[in-house]
């Protein structure tokens, strides 16, 4: 006689990688994952900068749950919680400005990208496909992404704004240049006197 053993892993053990989540298992299990990474961990993030930041870091947290659904099931839910403080270019005086961009949002998830595409529409929260190879830290990178203002500014810009702009030789050319009407005079067949 074959005697089998079964295990199951506590949700306590249940390690959980953030570039391929297992997202039902996830939610199941009500897990928790959170992480801090240098900026230079997310090159299209990095991409929009004013300048290098080496010591900046993105930190975020992500915890499932599973909700009733409409179908009378249980549906995974996500929280994701993430911040960065980034250097962006002043709109104001073009100089550098140090923008705190933060993430506080729930996403539900869905079966195919059919029915994610057809509930988006009609739910206010953000509705993803499920995956057993999901990437969270893509997740990360787009929301922070698009939490960049499209115009960033100091509240007070730290120097003076010039704006004017002046040339020199803007007067001096004009009485350099002959008159464009002069030119049609001499076109003009001059009367006999």
């Amino acid at each position: 006689m074959i005697v089998r053993e079964r295990f199951r892993l506590s949700p306590m053990t249940r390690e959980f990688h953030p570039s391929r989540l297992d997202v039902d298992a996830f939610a199941e299990t009500a897990a928790t994952v959170s992480g801090e990474e240098p900026l230079a961990s997310y090159p299209r993030l990095q991409a929009e900068l004013a300048a290098p930041a080496p010591g900046s870091t993105v930190h975020w947290k992500a915890t499932g749950a599973c909700r009733g659904g409409s179908a009378g099931g249980t549906v995974p839910w996500l929280h994701l919680s993430a911040g960065a403080r980034v250097p962006l270019i002043c709109q104001r005086c073009l100089g550098p400005v140090d923008v705190d961009l933060q993430i506080d949002r729930w996403f539900r998830f869905a079966g195919d990208e059919a029915i994610a595409a057809a509930e988006d529409e009609a739910s206010e929260e953000d509705v993803l496909v499920s995956s057993r190879d999901f990437d969270l830290r893509a997740l990360v990178e787009d929301e922070l992404l698009m939490e960049i203002p499209i115009t960033p500014r100091h509240e007070v810009c730290p120097e003076l704004i010039r704006f004017s702009a002046e040339d020199p030789d803007f007067n001096g050319e004009e009485g350099a240049r002959p008159n464009p009407f002069a030119v049609l005079g001499t076109l003009r067949p001059r009367k006999p006197e």
